[in-house]
């Protein structure tokens, strides 16, 4: 078991919680040390917004608390019915995710039946637990989604191109086949949540500078991402229709043929956005239009002999489709490597007119 950077911070975010509290011998400690639980967030944008909505969420309920406390004390039924309507307000005004730290607040001011000394007191110490999982967040390694996407996109790569090269061989034992293409299915969940917070980085937390250059690195990542489902397509299409049309061993080797070149392909985009590789530009058009070929004469196929071919045919689109998404990618890594030298260039000339003066 792999223990990442959020653990270690959710224990220094606690520690650092209950120090403060007993510093400023606030009680109880243990207050605090819930709200730095529950704020740890998995990127910087998520803990500025999270520690701005649950500022507004207590303070407003920490009032209601401290109000219903003066007239019901601690009356258990009174707390249920204010702990109802802070869950109703929270979600009408679209902070749900605040709403479990709010209640602890709520419950803990109610406790203090009404004495706003020990109502502020509380709320405080909910302030100090949230405070501690922000600055941890932000001071010690902090979150970066986009280098930890193409970490990730990378070691899932290798896993599915394994998964790819064996699927038409079925070389892979049956069991092992079925639990690496879950586990797969599992990353790319995980990766879609990390585009999530990439996105959310880039767009609210980098200002309007660069902004073209931004965004069009986002369209190049998000097409990475639906290559990477389209890959898992053609493993669920192979599962569920291959073996069923009983393919000749010419078929096969005509799939597997296909497959492999498709593989290396995608392979070889991945390392152009990565600049590892010389630049070649026949490269996405010799196979987009081996591609073509593929189908077309899968469909040629199918209409001189129907029979049997029809759920090749469906394992043919899919593999189709998933190049036809990795030549997608490909332009897209060439443009945006030729809007990178586009603004680079202005400032070349700058640099280059310096020296010559």
């Amino acid at each position: 078991m792999v223990f990442g950077a959020r653990v270690w911070k959710t224990g220094i975010a606690v520690a650092l919680a209950l120090y403060i509290s007993a510093w400023l011998n606030f009680t109880p400690p243990v207050i605090a040390a819930v709200a730095a639980i529950f704020a740890m967030q998995p990127s910087i944008y998520r803990s500025w917004r999270y520690f701005l909505d649950q500022l507004q969420t207590n303070i407003f309920g920490a009032a209601l608390a401290l109000l219903a406390g003066m007239f019901f004390s601690n009356n258990v039924i009174a707390i249920g019915i204010v702990c109802i309507i802070v869950i109703i307000i929270s979600l009408r005004v679209g902070m749900e995710d605040t709403i479990g730290l709010t209640l602890v607040t709520v419950v803990a001011v109610m406790e203090a039946s009404g004495e706003w000394q020990f109502a502020v007191n509380r709320l405080l110490l909910s302030l100090i637990g949230i405070g501690c999982a922000f600055v941890v967040n932000v001071l010690f390694f902090p979150p970066k989604p986009k280098q930890q996407f193409a970490v990730q996109i990378q070691s899932i790569f290798a896993k599915m191109s394994l998964l790819l090269r064996t699927v038409i061989s079925n070389e892979m034992k049956e069991n092992i086949f079925r639990d690496e293409k879950e586990g797969l299915r599992g990353s790319l969940k995980s990766l879609s949540d990390k585009y999530r917070l990439m996105e959310e980085e880039i767009k609210k937390l980098k200002g309007k500078k660069n902004g073209f250059s931004r965004i069009r690195e986002l369209v190049v990542y998000k097409q990475k991402l639906l290559v990477m489902y389209k890959g898992l397509e053609v493993l669920d299409a192979v599962d569920e229709h291959y073996f069923q049309a009983a393919p000749t061993e010419a078929m096969d080797d005509y799939f597997d043929h296909h497959m492999e070149k498709l593989i290396k392909f995608h392979e070889h985009v991945l390392l152009k956005f990565d600049d590892k590789l010389k630049e070649d530009i026949t490269e996405g058009l010799e196979m987009e239009a081996e591609n073509e070929r593929f189908m077309t004469e899968l469909i040629d196929r199918y209409n001189e002999q129907p029979a049997g071919m029809l759920r090749l045919s469906i394992v043919a689109a899919a593999m189709y489709d998933y190049g036809h998404q990795i030549a997608r990618l490909d332009k897209l890594v060439e443009y945006d490597h030729r809007g990178e030298a586009e603004e680079r260039e202005p400032l070349e000339l700058l640099l280059k007119g310096i020296w010559l003066k």
